[in-house]
């Protein structure tokens, strides 16, 4: 199993760190809204965010009465920033892959992970990992690009228009072949995998999850107006894809 390590390109993390510091992006209108409207709560909880970033959800968790938050990250860059901006008494940050977390030696009521899935080769391994880690009635919830949109080999897939300029259907290929997929992103050469839904849910089910909700998040009309097009484009074909997840009590 392995994860790269593309945050610590000195280009990667400066065009990531733009991005984030806009909310002209589909992670603030669109991913986020999302993923809080899904969160449990997590008064008095403990609470372990893979691929924490910048430790932004890290101290929104703190806020929301959390007693104890672990982010980890395997980007030494945005840990920098994250300590420097996003810190706490109660939040604890660690260098680490996702593909190391069986060292951890505690135990959370929430695993939380944004947008960093689709990074890791061995989901199947990494969904039991998350399973030992929660305490009974725990869960998990984590986002991660749709299999719609990891799934073209050689990032040919693009949206179709009509003799107006008008949206109308989306072109992509290769979702039957999971697998590694190399794309740009900033870079040549960013590492994604790419997964069915089912092989998705086949994995969280064999671990033991019991599956709570689903979520192919829509935007409404006021992400429509941060970012053009978005809600006609969404209506096509999904950009992620949002479980939750618990562990049986």
């Amino acid at each position: 199993m392995s994860e790269q390590n593309m945050y610590d390109n000195e280009v990667f993390f400066k065009g990531y760190k733009q991005l984030r510091e806009t909310d002209l992006n589909y992670n603030v209108q669109l991913e986020q809204p999302a993923m809080t409207k899904l969160l449990p709560d997590i008064s008095g909880k403990t609470v372990l965010d893979l691929g924490c970033g910048f430790g932004y959800n890290c101290l929104d968790f703190v806020k929301r009465g959390a007693s104890r938050v672990t982010g980890i990250d395997i980007s030494k860059k945005m840990l920098s920033e994250a300590k420097e901006k996003n810190t706490d008494e109660k939040i604890k940050y660690i260098n680490m892959s996702m593909t190391d977390i069986d060292k951890l030696k505690e135990k959370f009521d929430l695993v939380y992970s944004s947008l960093a899935f689709h990074y890791t080769e061995d989901f199947e391994s990494l969904a039991r990992n998350i399973y030992s880690l929660l305490n009974k009635g725990g869960y998990l919830l984590f986002s991660q690009e749709h299999p719609f949109i990891t799934a073209t080999i050689g990032g040919h897939q693009h949206y179709n228009k009509d003799e107006n300029g008008n949206y109308t259907s989306f072109t992509f290929s290769n979702y039957g072949q999971p697998g590694k997929r190399d794309t740009y992103w900033y870079v040549e050469g960013v590492e994604k995998y790419h997964r069915r839904f089912s092989d998705i849910i086949t994995a969280l089910c064999n671990a033991g999850f019991i599956i709570d909700t689903v979520c192919e998040p829509v935007p409404n009309e006021k992400a429509d107006e941060k970012i053009p097009f978005i809600f006609e484009k969404e209506q096509i074909k999904p950009t992620f894809l949002i479980v939750k997840a618990r562990k049986y009590n």
